[in-house]
């Protein structure tokens, strides 16, 4: 007996129904073994709890393994794994304080800068372990892949819309936004709490300078030349070799610093702080400022001449690279004769640099 308004279809109408539903499982099966085969179940995020949260973590991992799959060098470059943070803080000494340098393409080539400024840690007088403590900030892709290959503490540091990779001449504008990115990051290294040793590659180290810096000072520079006096402002200070204490001060200064190339437009780092040391705002900030012996840190501008005692020696006063390589391979080679010689006639004998050859001793030629 059928209930009130119930319709009860007959067995045409049954049959209609059967064959319908056959004709759609016909059309579907097939579809869905094709997209199986195309996109298999494993290759697809798993939507189970938070399925926005799970499609990206599983987007992440495709991600990670198209890197591992890759170029290592690439990878690191082209990703935001390799964190400033991470790197400083595998360098960094007991008291948080760090070496660091600049290097691009045209100094990063076998055989160029960097290999010479490498090898003088290795031939100086037991200072082949600051190399632990020194990060390599790389200004393009090529010099990342080379120092990754050569060194333990590489950091890449891209600029949007600028190409860092080509030798920078002296006063144009490539080398003026190289020199002022370089004062920016220094400052985002203070903020995070790093001491730091900025020493440009085209410095041969031979001592640890620590022992002659100066104590209870926030920022201290090497010169092109002293004139004596650690504390007189006429001194004139060369950025490719300073020591600086992370507090307010430092940051202070850096971003002052920073900021003052827009009151000085073309010129570079250097001639701009020769202006502002003078700078009542110097005061303000209450900077401590040491300039650097040149009998200790010396240069071509102004050669030390005492190599029982120099630290370091800069290829400032030099234009163009083939003339810096050419002298940094003889200031090397007369080093490591000086090594070579008995501990009596080092101190009897007044031995002097047989460069600058090539170089000249052009002023802020740098």
């Amino acid at each position: 007996m059928k209930n009130p308004g119930e319709i009860v279809p007959d067995s045409h109408t049954f049959r209609r129904y059967v064959a319908h539903l056959l004709f759609i499982l016909a059309i579907v099966f097939p579809c869905v073994i094709l997209f199986r085969i195309v996109h298999p179940l494993d290759a697809l995020p798993r939507l189970a709890g938070n399925s926005s949260e799970n499609f990206e973590g599983s987007l992440e991992n495709q991600r990670i393994a198209v890197i591992q799959e890759s170029d290592d060098s690439t990878a690191l470059w082209e990703t935001e794994d390799n964190k400033l943070d991470a790197v400083l803080k595998k360098a960094a000494m007991v008291n948080k304080t760090v070496i660091l340098t600049t290097l691009n393409e045209a100094w990063a080539a076998p055989n160029s800068v960097i290999d010479l400024f490498l090898e003088s840690f290795r031939w100086g007088e037991r200072i082949r372990q600051l190399l632990d403590h020194l990060v390599i900030v790389c200004l393009d892709q090529k010099a990342f892949a080379r120092c990754s290959s050569i060194h333990n503490h590489c950091y890449a540091l891209s600029t949007e819309g600028v190409d860092f990779s080509g030798e920078k001449y002296f006063m144009t504008p490539d080398y003026l936004k190289m020199m002022w990115r370089r004062i920016d990051f220094l400052r985002t290294v203070l903020e995070m709490g790093y001491n730091f040793i900025f020493t440009d590659a085209d410095i041969m180290w031979f001592r640890n300078p620590f022992p002659y810096f100066y104590q209870d000072t926030d920022f201290q520079i090497a010169c092109d030349h002293f004139l004596g006096n650690p504390s007189d402002l006429a001194n004139r200070p060369n950025g490719g070799f300073n020591y600086v204490v992370s507090n307010n001060r430092t940051i202070e200064f850096y971003k002052f610093w920073y900021s003052s190339r827009q009151r000085y437009p073309g010129f570079h780092d250097q001639d701009v702080l020769n202006v502002i040391k003078y700078d009542p705002a110097i005061e303000v900030i209450g900077l401590k400022i040491r300039f650097l012996s040149t009998a200790y840190f010396g240069g071509f501008c102004e050669p030390s001449k005492d190599l029982n005692v120099v630290c370091t020696m800069h290829a400032n006063c030099c234009y163009g690279l083939g003339n810096k390589l050419h002298d940094l391979r003889i200031i090397l080679e007369d080093w490591r004769k000086f090594m070579a010689l008995p501990i009596e006639e080092k101190r009897l004998r007044q031995l002097s640099w047989r460069a600058p050859q090539n170089c000249s001793y052009i002023l802020d030629m740098v």
